[in-house]
């Protein structure tokens, strides 16, 4: 039974959180369960000492992008998300080869750094992007390409999945099983007009957005960190939004290709 603070701290920690979600989706919304089989690369964010062991403390996903490195979100590992300061490291595992949070299949990985660029927070950034080095390395395998910046991966209008552990429908019930959904790219314009009056603010440089046109898939809480691939390659990093699959707020990810030259700084 997941806890109150359990339930408080998700919510807390990812910045999908400006407008209502829209009820009734029973997956991430609008998709479906995936085997980790077929998507190795993408890992969930833990701790069991901060979160409980419900769900195995998942609060945050991640992705796999060489045998010891992971990508995630930069505000998925802030003091004010977590309660304690990054550096402190030794309450953090990256869970790996685990579809459901509630079994204890694959492995959880201590982590031996972390570097999140000061530049690259949350909320004065040009992008929301963290590394992370693992204790142990993972099979080759597991790692998916990131797509450079002339990449066709980054067409509007190409078809991108989604992957997450988090909520499904916008009132705290969170996903135990690994789920997917579908969402194309869309045109830095749309997303520039889309959030011109929001408080946050889209920068093509560092972001991208997708969705579907009539709303109804999304990432939503709990998604964070998690990656958005298309044509084999990762493309973004679930990172920001209004409201989880709304028609009007596609969902905004920090764009892999411009964080390139920071993640090869943190091999």
């Amino acid at each position: 039974m997941r806890s109150i603070n359990y339930a408080a701290s998700l919510i807390m920690i990812t910045s999908l959180m400006i407008t209502t979600i829209p009820k009734g989706a029973n997956t991430v919304i609008g998709g479906h369960p995936v085997d980790v089989s077929d998507a190795p690369w993408v890992v969930a964010l833990a701790s069991r000492e901060i979160f409980g062991d419900n769900r195995s403390g998942q609060f945050c996903g991640g992705v796999v992008v060489s045998r010891r490195t992971v990508l995630t979100a930069a505000h998925c590992l802030s003091q004010k998300s977590l309660g304690i300061h990054a550096a402190d490291k030794s309450n953090l595992r990256v869970i790996a080869g685990r579809k459901d949070l509630g079994n204890t299949t694959g492995a959880e990985i201590p982590l031996t750094s972390i570097r999140i660029d000061s530049g690259m927070g949350a909320n004065a950034s040009p992008g929301d992007v963290a590394t992370l080095t693992l204790s142990k390395s993972l099979p080759a395998s597991y790692s998916i390409p990131i797509a450079g910046p002339r990449d066709k991966a980054y067409a509007t209008g190409t078809t991108a999945e989604i992957y997450g552990w988090g909520d499904v429908n916008g009132d705290g019930s969170y996903a135990d099983v690994l789920q997917s959904t579908q969402v194309h790219l869309l045109a830095d314009t749309e997303c520039l007009h889309a959030y011109a009056h929001t408080k946050r603010q889209y920068r093509p440089n560092s972001m991208l957005c997708a969705g579907v046109r009539d709303g109804g898939k999304d990432a939503c809480q709990g998604d964070s960190g998690g990656p958005l691939v298309a044509l084999g390659k990762l493309v973004g990093l679930v990172s920001w939004g209004s409201g989880c699959g709304s028609s009007k707020f596609p969902g905004v990810y920090a764009r892999a290709s411009a964080a390139a030259e920071y993640i090869e700084g943190s091999q």
